[in-house]
């Protein structure tokens, strides 16, 4: 893995010489967004190489007030005379843009002014030909799972590594440097039935904590194969659990309905549900931007304001939104640190895997979702599904081409529990999620 071109100083700098252009030209505040990121991603296929993939990239947005007009350009080019003519055309376009009066930079007292170390960087001088074996490790081990594995769609290894700055004209600058690293395969099993495709992955920002490659492609290999010999089962309403992997996505729709853009805009479900039961009791979710080699972890969000770690949802009560200072201002509110959206979010455990399936009892297993059935002015919730089919909490067999449907508001209201199998590739920290009853449409 080569170096940065630039380093964090380097870059603190420049994001100065913008702020200092925007000043001279005109401009009442701005802002700016520095970024240099570089890596490379390896696939094989069959045990073949199929694709190597270098990138490097560097960038740099202004935002720039001509009083409550706003304007914004970026470039690629970080020479002085580019960045000055960037500025510029940014201004062009404020002068040509309406007045908001809620536009602005954020209050100068929510500005970050503690940078704890949060241990995001861990460089890994990983050469190409240790990224294809890697990735051919964890394909092979995929592919030797069963015989009914006829096809792949791939091993993979990726690196990347980033590093950043934001400064505005009310003298905050922060800068960070962080890396991601993952591993992943997909692979297709195959029989009289059909053929059914899975797949594993591990995401960290440090390698050393990244899941052994062969143990991914095992676990790819596995979750294939258990799919094959899938079956339709009779529309009814049943307890639906939801694996850890797809449950993440019921957190997302949550954030999404509780974000300073759908609420202001008032298209969500959950408009002036501060301080309201919106969960089971049973669901608590804290937002901790400050977890260690966090996915989502940053003291300070994309207009500099402080972060907080805070209890966002206590026994299924709403403590909060995720607010920019846009949108917390159309709201009458204050920015609560989640301009970028939301930090690592973390879904407090009640029970392990079997525990919550021996709780379904008999229903449905979901471990694959498609289609975006959702909406998030009413909450209508109606998404295509496969997983499993459970009688007396024991996996009896695969099922496919279903329907999962309900009102989130109603999902959320009837989670009877959390399990303790999270995922750590994720910001969205969450086990598997059991629902008391949702309908089911199948045959």
């Amino acid at each position: 893995m080569s170096g940065f071109s630039f380093s964090e100083q380097q870059l603190a700098d420049l994001a100065s010489q913008v702020l200092d252009q925007a000043r001279q030209q005109g401009a009442s505040d701005c802002d700016v967004e520095i970024s240099e990121s570089f890596g490379q991603n390896v696939t094989v296929r069959l045990g073949e190489v199929e694709t190597i993939e270098y990138n490097r990239d560097k960038g740099m947005g202004v935002t720039v007030y001509v009083g409550k007009q706003k304007g914004h350009a970026s470039t690629s080019d970080f020479t002085h005379s580019a960045l000055a003519d960037t500025v510029g055309a940014a201004l062009a376009i404020a002068r040509f843009t309406a007045a908001d009066e809620y536009a602005g930079l954020p209050d100068r007292d929510r500005l970050a002014t503690q940078f704890p170390d949060l241990d995001l960087y861990h460089p890994w001088d990983l050469p190409v030909e240790g990224a294809i074996d890697l990735a051919r490790q964890c394909e092979d081990a995929a592919r030797a799972v069963d015989s009914r594995i006829t096809n792949s769609e791939g091993g993979s290894t990726s690196t990347h590594a980033s590093r950043w700055v934001y400064g505005n004209s009310q003298g905050f600058v922060g800068t960070g440097t962080g890396t991601r690293y993952s591993i992943s395969a997909a692979v297709i099993a195959e029989d009289d039935s059909g053929m059914q495709r899975d797949y594993w992955y591990s995401s960290v920002r440090d390698a050393a904590e990244l899941e052994n490659a062969g143990a991914i492609g095992r676990r790819a290999g596995e979750r294939a194969v258990r799919r094959l010999g899938a079956q339709r089962v009779k529309t009814g309403e049943y307890p639906v659990l939801f694996e850890a992997p797809v449950a993440a996505s019921l957190i997302s729709h949550w954030v999404s309905a509780v974000s300073g853009g759908s609420l202001y805009r008032k298209s969500s479900f959950l408009t002036d549900s501060l301080g309201q039961q919106v969960f089971a009791p049973c669901v608590t979710i804290v937002e901790d931007p400050f977890l260690k080699k966090g996915l989502g972890s940053s003291a300070f969000d994309g207009e500099g304001v402080a972060t907080q770690e805070r209890t966002i949802v206590d026994a299924g009560v709403l403590n909060g939104y995720f607010l920019s200072s846009y949108s917390a201002r159309k709201l009458g509110m204050r920015t609560t640190g989640n301009a970028g959206g939301a930090h690592n979010l973390l879904v407090t455990p009640t029970a392990s895997f079997d525990e919550l399936l021996a709780e379904l009892g008999t229903g449905l297993l979901v471990t694959e979702l498609l289609g975006q059935g959702i909406n998030m002015v009413t909450g209508d919730y109606s998404r295509g599904a496969a997983g499993f089919w459970v009688e007396n909490g024991k996996i009896q067999y695969p099922v496919e081409e279903i329907t999962v449907a309900g009102n989130l508001r109603d999902i959320y209201q009837q989670i009877v529990g959390i399990g303790s199998d999270v995922l750590l590739s994720s910001s969205k920290r969450v086990g598997s999620v059991l629902i008391r009853k949702m309908t089911v449409a199948g045959v």
